[in-house]
């Protein structure tokens, strides 16, 4: 199974990943448990480990040798399902209730300053507008959007998106995803204000783009 096929409870690969989930196991535990032979789950487990998705451990449990257990990585705990939307979208409705939208508006810009800080990859002053749009997608594309630039043959950039990684809760809040955090985020990384959301998922599209005026 190639290491991007790799997902919990899918194949025997993911199966071992779903026990390893509940406790640390030995190869011997894995294969009584998943129902193959131990050679073949020491097998799934190296290759598992070459990829750093689980990880041995001798331990020693009474009398006797001690036993090698395996156990997931921060990388192999990675692949199962996270819902971090449901967190921000009660936090975001408790403050817009508590709050208002202003007040979240504000603190929402100075977060998107903040992460593009930590993030940003320095965009030279002197190149040109296209170098520095693509350098820009580049850093949105770290933050995990799928992010292309494109030109019109009058020379317009935008910078087109196609998976957004804030979706679902953008879906409920548009403006303070949208057009505060989103928006802060890209100018901040561009260097400059101004930018222009032609079109967003939020919209109905089924992509977004930033139409962008680079000096």
């Amino acid at each position: 199974m190639a290491f991007s096929e790799t997902r919990p409870g899918e194949g025997t690969r993911g199966r071992i990943l779903e026990e390893l989930a509940v406790a640390p196991r030995t190869a011997k535990d894995l294969a009584r448990s998943i129902g193959i032979q131990e050679s073949a789950a020491r097998g799934h487990l190296d290759r598992l480990e070459e990829r750093g998705l689980v990880s041995p451990a001798f331990l020693r449990e009474g009398v006797g040798r001690p036993r090698k257990r395996y156990s997931l990585t921060s990388s192999g705990l990675d692949l199962f399902p996270r819902r971090y939307e449901l967190l921000l979208d009660s936090i975001i409705e408790e403050l817009v209730d508590r709050e208002g939208e202003a007040y979240v508006s504000v603190l929402f810009a100075e977060a998107a300053k903040r992460l593009a800080k930590d993030v940003a990859l320095k965009l030279p002053a002197e190149a040109p507008a296209v170098e520095r749009a693509k350098l820009l997608a580049n850093s949105l594309n770290d933050l995990g959007f799928r992010c292309t630039v494109e030109q019109t043959p009058s020379g317009e950039l935008s910078i087109v998106r196609n998976n957004c990684v804030f979706r679902h809760s953008a879906l409920g809040h548009a403006y303070l995803l949208c057009e505060v955090f989103d928006k802060h985020l890209t100018e901040e990384l561009l260097g400059q204000s101004g930018l222009d959301l032609k079109d967003s998922i939020t919209r109905g599209g089924m992509r977004c783009r930033h139409l962008i005026q680079l000096h």
